[in-house]
């Protein structure tokens, strides 16, 4: 039987990293959080959060290490996506990366470029520019998987304020589905949702103010139970 000489070091050689994709949604546009990088390579690229993982570090842990020392962002649950491991995605060596993202309320956290980076921004999906290294390709493959959700579980919730009015929610769906929904059509869709109204309106708004409605999640969970309830939109 031949034996084959496998020269180990070869398999040794690469680098990981965490990158981490954080959507909001504010201004009727579902945006990703991008700081601009204040090092080479790519210097004054707009980047997705990310950094390198140490050597005795576990993702999880690097991914939060790398969001609060790039953005000041803790306590944010994030949950691992995808890899990406082109061999030429960065000009410096064979890095792989791992992708996590997290969906949160824009409003309820204060955002800081720190370390590395020299500034800070909420961009909308579909005004992204050229981003450093792949990180298009990344945004646009988790963005894809996000959409997924949205249609099949209630995780546009994460994103939106505690309450909410239904054009809200209507435009986080038109956006996600770059579609205009007939608002009779959409508010039929989400008839299955469990939405709990309460007596109150938006306030300090020039146009009419719409009544606010937050979601049941104690409903949902009883109804989960139910093998025939789906959430779908």
């Amino acid at each position: 039987m031949p034996m084959y000489r496998i020269n180990f070091s070869e398999f040794f050689t690469s680098a990981f990293s965490v990158d981490c994709i954080i959507f909001g949604f504010s201004d009727s546009k579902i945006k990703a959080l991008l700081i601009k990088r204040a090092m080479e390579p790519f210097n004054h690229f707009w980047a997705v959060p990310g950094d390198l993982v140490y050597p005795k570090e576990d993702l999880p842990e690097a991914a939060e290490r790398i969001l609060y020392e790039l953005t000041g962002l803790k306590g944010i649950q994030m949950h691992q996506s995808q890899s990406f491991g082109n061999p030429e995605r960065h000009p410096q060596g064979r890095v792989i990366t791992v992708a996590y993202f997290a969906l949160i309320k824009i409003d309820d956290f204060k955002i800081e470029a720190s370390s590395w980076a020299e500034d800070i921004k909420w961009m909308a999906i579909d005004e992204i520019p050229a981003l450093a290294f792949d990180h298009n390709h990344i945004i646009k493959s988790t963005y894809e998987m996000l959409k997924i959700k949205l249609a099949n579980e209630p995780v546009v919730f994460d994103m939106l304020p505690k309450r909410f009015t239904l054009n809200q929610l209507q435009q986080l769906y038109e956006y996600a589905s770059a579609t205009e929904m007939d608002k009779a059509n959409f508010r039929k869709k989400i008839k299955n949702i469990p939405l709990k109204a309460h007596n109150e309106k938006q306030q300090n708004v020039k146009h009419r103010p719409a009544k606010l409605f937050s979601f049941d999640s104690k409903k949902y969970i009883s109804l989960s139970k139910d093998l025939n309830y789906r959430f779908k939109l």
